[in-house]
């Protein structure tokens, strides 16, 4: 199998061949920080598999995205979750999270006001929404996998259609976030949810130092792709980046091939990924 667009240094390389496991999956040849196993499921869902086989699901919007395969809209058939992450409180991004933390016992976390409402409105039980925020650790999944909230620079509200009048609330959604996983082999993956450009993100690229960005790049609600580019190229600078965010609707314009040529000539590899591929690392 080869990568539609690989992006290996800038846009020349985005047609490159990427080294194929026996399962038919494009795989990273860098084998050093092998086994996180990255699958994009649309817009900024994403199925992550650390290297002790637990399941990390973010922004699970699935069986309402028009880019997830069909048959990732069978929640049942998705197979085991073990924790989920929600950026904030917007629909293409809480999804589906409630009901697969019920489905499989699984706590989600996101914002601390966006899991207060799901508490509040009856969506969540109280053990399946625990509270954290930005700048907050934690290890729900045991002490060598450690997620740390950050800033993203974007709203959160949580719009709700009330069962009893069928009209739609607009109720408290936490403040936007990302989040920076540490796996147990030190390799550090950062979801950088739906965010603008802005200049801390310099500090995140230092003081936590990314392996893979899982970066927006649709523009209108997002970076768009020289905004993308300029954040990838003077901030994070990351080993890999993962394009996502684009594509699902009329206003996300921009492309990876808008962002490979706007990145130009970079030791950052871009693995352009179709929904239901995954990579590993």
């Amino acid at each position: 199998m080869t990568a539609r667009a690989s992006g290996f240094s800038g846009f020349a390389a985005a047609v490159a061949t990427i080294a194929v496991l026996s399962t038919g999956l494009p795989v990273c040849a860098d084998t050093k920080t092998a086994n996180v196993k990255v699958q994009w499921l649309g817009q900024s869902a994403f199925r992550i598999t650390s290297v002790s086989g637990k399941v990390i699901l973010i922004d699970p919007w699935l069986t309402q995205n028009p880019k997830t395969p069909e048959r990732f809209k069978d929640l049942k058939a998705l197979g085991k979750v073990d924790l989920i992450l929600v950026t904030h409180g917007h629909g293409d991004h809480v999804g589906d999270g409630p009901e697969l933390a019920k489905l499989h016992n699984a706590p989600l976390y996101g914002p601390a006001g966006l899991n207060d409402t799901l508490m509040a409105l009856g969506m969540l039980p109280k053990e399946l929404s625990p509270r954290f925020n930005k700048g907050g650790v934690i290890t729900p999944l045991g002490p060598e996998i450690r997620i740390t909230m950050t800033r993203a620079e974007h709203s959160s509200e949580f719009r709700w259609q009330n069962p009893q009048t069928g009209k739609t609330e607009v109720h408290v959604g936490g403040e936007p976030a990302g989040f920076v996983i540490e796996f147990e082999n030190g390799f550090k993956l950062y979801h950088m949810g739906d965010t603008g450009l802005f200049g801390d993100l310099d500090l995140i690229g230092k003081y936590y130092r990314p392996d893979l960005v899982l970066m927006p790049i649709g523009g209108h609600f997002v970076l768009s792709p020289a905004d993308a580019a300029y954040a990838t190229r003077q901030y994070l600078k990351p080993r890999y980046v993962i394009p996502m965010h684009y594509g699902t609707n009329a206003n996300l314009r921009g492309t990876p091939e808008e962002y490979l040529r706007a990145l130009g000539r970079t030791t950052t590899r871009v693995k352009v990924l179709q929904p239901g591929e995954e990579f590993i690392f």
